[in-house]
């Protein structure tokens, strides 16, 4: 695999979760920094995002938010990243986050996160790309999702293949060696339509 050099992550707003969920927002905004790796991210400064960020951002990072207009006031868009892009729509939130990546981690979250979760596999499925795409299963949160994936496998709607479309981790910290173990991405760019 190549070097990382900006990971996308997609994480919750909320605080209310597990505290070993908060503990793994921030310790992974932390290791992001230490290794140089930029954090792209939804752009909020709240739950688990803004905890993120801001282990990130102590540690010396470098952390691009991209946050919709319509969200920006209600994530409360963080003001204090290197890089606080706003743009038009969700959709453009998600392209511009996903460009902007060369792998992504998905850490516990709600509805937003589940969505994101589901469309990047999509898009790897789809062939669209081919960069990593690492599950952080902190304590088993996960773990109803892998069960789905198998549910639509043995409900003849996707092979089996499906759940090597990602990789599941039980910590943040293997995150990274998860990643260095990906085959290097042999997809480019999606091309432009005429």
């Amino acid at each position: 695999m190549t070097k990382i050099t900006s990971l996308c992550v997609y994480c919750g707003t909320s605080s209310r979760g597990a505290a070993s969920h908060r503990a793994a927002a921030a310790r992974l905004g932390t290791l992001l920094a230490a290794r140089g790796i930029r954090l792209v991210y939804g752009g909020g400064c709240i739950g688990l995002m803004g905890m993120l960020a801001d282990a990130a951002l102590a540690g010396g990072g470098q952390v691009v938010g991209i946050i919709p207009y319509h969200l920006k006031e209600h994530e409360i868009g963080h003001e204090g990243v290197t890089e606080l892009v706003v743009v038009d729509s969700m959709h453009e939130r998600k392209r511009r986050m996903f460009e902007l990546a060369d792998a992504f981690a998905i850490l516990p979250g709600g509805l937003g996160t589940l969505d994101e979760a589901v469309e990047i596999i999509a898009w790897k499925q789809l062939g669209l790309h081919d960069k990593p795409i690492v599950l952080a299963d902190i304590d088993g949160y996960w773990t109803p999702f892998r069960a789905l994936i198998e549910a639509v496998v043995a409900g003849g709607y996707a092979r089996p293949e499906i759940a090597d479309l990602f990789t599941t981790v039980e910590s943040v910290e293997a995150i990274f060696p998860a990643l260095a173990a990906a085959p290097e991405p042999a997809l480019g760019p999606e091309p432009e339509r005429p």
